[in-house]
């Protein structure tokens, strides 16, 4: 149960609270933006949990060490960091006017596919992760760390804007892995 890929896994879940901690004290102690030093720890914090995330998966394959306990945190573990990150730009305004719409299609398909998987896993059917839905991870995680990033480089504005881009191309990619999970779903929901 204590492998090193399921400590990966929760340290990757107990990392949100402090994530959290990171942006949110500057905001309601002086009613003000994050520091850049803010930015800058979280940032380092955010990195460090997208590679556990891909480590956890990799070790566990690789080692043969694929756990019922990793399998089912694995994906919650993921759920909780994008939603906590998702809340935190939106709270910091760094995710603000219509970009929030992409921001809540992510959340929005992040929590249905997961009901969904539930409810297929109990009919026993498997719905493995396709190369597109790969990808619209990728653009995910850059665009949330380029945005967090953005917070520690104001000078540069250019890294928030090809992160709100990106966060649009994700949530596109989001649009279409979402379908492809609920066509299948639909199948089985007669």
């Amino acid at each position: 149960m204590l492998s090193l890929p399921n400590i990966l896994t929760l340290s990757r879940i107990l990392a949100v609270p402090i994530l959290v901690f990171l942006l949110w004290p500057s905001m309601t102690d002086s009613g003000t933006q994050p520091t850049t030093i803010d930015y800058w720890l979280a940032y380092g914090l955010y990195c460090l949990m997208g590679i556990t995330d891909y480590f956890d998966g990799y070790l566990a394959r690789s080692q043969g060490t694929v756990s019922k306990l990793g399998v089912f945190l694995d994906p919650i573990a993921d759920k909780i960091m994008v939603a906590a990150v998702i809340l935190l730009l939106v709270f910091t305004q760094d995710i603000a006017g219509w970009h929030v719409i992409a921001a809540l299609i992510i959340l929005i398909r992040e929590i249905t596919v997961s009901g969904l998987r539930e409810f297929l896993a109990g009919l026993q059917v498997s719905v493995p992760v396709s190369q597109l839905a790969k990808w619209k991870t990728t653009a995910q995680l850059f665009a949330f760390g380029g945005l967090i990033l953005a917070g520690a480089l104001p000078q540069f504005a250019w890294l928030k804007d090809a992160s709100l881009v990106l966060l649009w191309i994700a949530a596109a990619l989001t649009v279409l892995t979402g379908w492809d999970y609920l066509r299948v779903g639909l199948k089985h929901m007669d």
